[in-house]
């Protein structure tokens, strides 16, 4: 039996290479003779440097950039195996895992090193950059990334703003005339896995700013922040963001990539596809697909790594497991989608923090229960194929 295993990452817990790992050893526990072909994904955001750079035989630059607070952090770029392409995961130099919990703080938080990771790859000669903007502790709209490269954003009195949401409240003039000239150049793809919008109810500060710190009283402040950045780059670049879909993703960043740095947002998963040339891999003779996430819900359907490759093994009429760390609201909705059947790797009544701690061990056992489970379905197949033939 040839199994293809395609998980994402189970998010604060464990890395898709893990996950894939894990359920790899699930499967030899029950069925040793199969034939397990990994390929961990990420859908744009956190892991997507791993997955592209270990999918292509690539490599890693470390480099050390200008954490979310200021602070000096080491982040990696990724190289991948075709030499002439970058990738920029913005959680390396600007996300929340940077920042402890009791520091977490939207309106101050800067992108100023995920810029500075771009401006490396193009010390280095790379044009083609891939950018994933998942998994961030900011909310400026990408302006700290942009005053890394160059450009000029300025206040009433023609000053530098501040880092952070806050600076954005100050912004009256946006002067590109110094920005660096290779961007022009440079081919950047936005790689996200949300559509949310800049501004609104359903933008960046109010969907995601609770998760960065964003006190209640913070969100409307952050949501205008934005919204003053957008107005500014209507009238000064002549672009228009605030609606755009995927301009909300990290905290404004995928506005700021496209207004700053000319880059065009992608749905994520899409150009992990692409480059790792997916579906060649379900041609090959596969007879079941595994996949998983850290949670499988109704938005699931939305971008995310189980339903994405659930749609493409269907093309070739693949059976297709998701193994997960819990069962969500509309998650039978992702049947449509073409997943055939959901493992939760819980047996049992399980805290968060014993689920996340033991979740190698509860993923390897999930795999062998789901295997044990297709194997009952070929024989029962069997079974029916024996009547059968024997009425005939």
């Amino acid at each position: 039996m040839r199994i293809l295993v395609a998980p994402d990452s189970f998010k604060e817990s464990l890395t898709a290479s893990e996950v894939a790992s894990f359920i790899a050893g699930g499967i030899h526990r029950v069925l040793p003779t199969a034939e397990v072909i990994s390929i961990p994904l990420s859908d744009g955001g956190e892991g997507l440097i791993d997955t592209l750079v270990s999918g292509t035989v690539g490599s890693f630059i470390i480099k050390e950039v200008t954490g979310p607070l200021g602070e000096k952090v080491s982040a990696r770029l990724g190289v991948l195996g075709d030499e002439r392409t970058a990738v920029v995961e913005m959680a390396e130099a600007s996300g929340l895992v940077l920042v402890p919990p009791e520091l977490r703080n939207p309106m101050v938080t800067t992108t100023y090193g995920t810029g500075e990771l771009i401006q490396k790859a193009l010390d280095l000669g790379y044009r083609r950059l891939i950018i994933g903007i998942g998994g961030s502790a900011t909310n400026d709209g990408g302006t700290g990334m942009a005053q890394a490269l160059g450009v000029r954003l300025l206040d009433g009195r023609g000053e530098p703003i501040p880092w952070g949401a806050e600076g954005l409240l100050k912004l009256e003039s946006i002067d590109m005339s110094t920005a660096d000239p290779r961007l022009r150049e440079a081919e950047i793809l936005i790689a996200g896995d949300v559509t949310n919008p800049l501004c609104g109810p359903h933008g960046a500060s109010y969907v995601y700013g609770p998760q960065k710190g964003g006190i209640p009283e913070m969100l409307p402040l952050m949501d205008q922040a934005l919204a003053n950045l957008a107005r500014v780059i209507r009238r000064d670049l002549d672009l228009e963001v605030a609606e755009l879909k995927g301009a909300g993703a990290a905290g404004g960043l995928g506005a700021g990539l496209v207004a700053f740095a000319g880059g065009r947002l992608c749905r994520g998963l899409d150009v992990v596809f692409e480059i790792l040339g997916f579906e060649l891999r379900l041609v090959s003779g596969i007879d079941l697909v595994i996949t998983g996430e850290g949670q499988i819900n109704g938005q699931s359907l939305y971008g995310k790594v189980p339903v994405g490759v659930a749609r493409r093994a269907k093309k070739y009429r693949l059976p297709v497991i998701a193994i997960v760390g819990s069962i969500g609201l509309g998650a039978d909705k992702t049947r449509e989608a073409g997943i055939d059947a959901i493992m939760s790797i819980t047996p049992g009544p399980l805290s968060l923090e014993e689920s996340m701690t033991r979740a190698g061990e509860l993923v390897a056992d999930a795999a062998a229960r789901a295997l044990r489970l297709v194997l009952v379905g070929k024989m029962i197949s069997g079974i029916g194929d024996e009547k059968a033939e024997s009425k005939c």
